[in-house]
């Protein structure tokens, strides 16, 4: 019997669209002799729909109609319960659409790669691929990763990060804070947020204000970085878990500005369909020995202290002018799931969704062996709980 798999993309993100290639890609790629996949797409107002047609990214040029051709489902908040029901319910008939073995949420950004997703897989008990509801929330704020970095010895960058209420409220300290600490030029991202979304240079304070406004149209939390002047951008995928884990060979995205932007990673040399795979790129990137295993190393302790699980890729910063390597970000849900980087290192793309599906069933079985409740029952044990209504409680001598 085959094993099946629900395959989960799309959601109220602005990285949707990648969203959607990513998840073709890797649809395309499981083998379809050992598993069978469902597609589940979330539409950007959170509408779950199913069915063959979301399994061609051209269909998504029109989304009506697309629309028409699917069937809208859900899944019940009951652990244990890894149906996926009919939204309209039928007198005759069953309304249950698919039972799922384990789900592989191909889902990027805000509302999906952040942690907020996985706790709905976690309610369920649905076995899934990739890192759990902690791992994932600590990846997508740039702030919190990089204070557990810190915590932990991995290199990251200077920073100064502040909420849009201290940015509103005390804007003059704010600004002193930046320049004292980091000096121009800066680089301005909101803080959970992906693809460099609402990401800007700022070489003064003028400029400085217009990217802080930009950030704050996508999230309330603000992260300012110190910018190396003659940096190389370095990527690094990771596969496995926090115990045990292997490392990619590396590569050196192609950005056409200072900053590797959205169009260099998702829309360069393409028609805009075939997602990080598109990206100009180097691989395996041009590096001395030395600096490959520093990085490979660094990607790994990322991985290692935040929990991770799956697949992720680590960027990294290379500071030109002295050798020094910093991590700049994980994604703990890789556009295009980083399969072009295990490509070149020998895994091919069909091995490494088979190897996401046995790491989810492996950390359900594990989990399966701890301690989350007790039998017994405490309120049958007679003489109330101290503090309840109408309960005399514990007596005290």
């Amino acid at each position: 019997m085959k094993t099946v798999i629900g395959v989960f993309f799309g959601g109220r993100s602005t990285e949707h669209e990648i969203s959607v290639i990513s998840a073709n890609q890797a649809m395309a790629a499981i083998d379809e002799n050992r598993f069978s996949v469902v597609p589940v797409y979330i539409t950007k107002d959170g509408r779950w729909f199913t069915g063959a047609a979301l399994r061609d990214v051209a269909n998504f040029r029109d989304i009506n109609a697309l629309l028409e051709k699917c069937t809208q489902v859900y899944m019940r908040p009951s652990y244990g319960d890894f149906n996926l029901y009919r939204s309209r319910h039928r007198f005759f008939g069953n309304d249950v659409v698919a039972t799922f073995d384990a789900a592989i949420p191909v889902l990027h950004g805000s509302n999906g790669e952040d942690g907020i997703f996985e706790g709905v897989l976690e309610t369920i008990g649905l076995p899934y691929a990739g890192c759990n509801t902690l791992a994932s929330a600590n990846g997508m704020d740039k702030i919190t990763m990089k204070m557990i970095l810190q915590a932990n010895d991995v290199p990251v960058v200077p920073y100064v990060w502040f909420t849009d209420r201290q940015w509103d409220a005390r804007r003059d300290e704010m600004i002193s804070a930046v320049e004292s600490r980091l000096g121009y030029p800066v680089i301005v991202k909101p803080a959970n947020l992906g693809s460099s979304v609402g990401i800007g240079r700022a070489k003064d304070r003028e400029q400085l204000l217009e990217r802080v406004a930009d950030a704050q149209r996508y999230s309330s939390r603000i992260v300012v970085e110190h910018m190396v002047d003659d940096l190389q951008e370095i990527n690094c995928s990771v596969l496995g878990d926090c115990d045990s884990y292997e490392t990619s060979v590396l590569e050196e995205p192609i950005k056409s500005g200072e900053i590797l932007s959205y169009t260099d990673k998702y829309m360069g040399g393409t028609k805009g369909s075939a997602g990080m795979q598109a990206a100009q790129k180097r691989i395996p990137a041009d590096l001395p020995a030395d600096t490959t295993e520093r990085i490979r190393f660094l990607a790994g302790e990322t991985f290692r202290v935040l929990s991770c699980h799956g697949v992720s890729r680590v960027d990294m910063i290379v500071d030109r002018s002295n050798g020094n390597i910093y991590v700049n970000e994980i994604n703990t849900i890789p556009g295009s799931l980083s399969f072009y980087l295990w490509e070149a290192t020998g895994l091919s793309f069909a091995k490494l969704m088979e190897r996401l599906v046995s790491l989810a069933l492996k950390r359900k079985r594990d989990q399966s062996h701890k301690t989350v409740s007790y039998d017994q029952n405490i309120f049958s044990l007679g003489g109330g709980l101290k503090g309840t209504k109408g309960s005399k409680g514990v007596k005290h001598i």
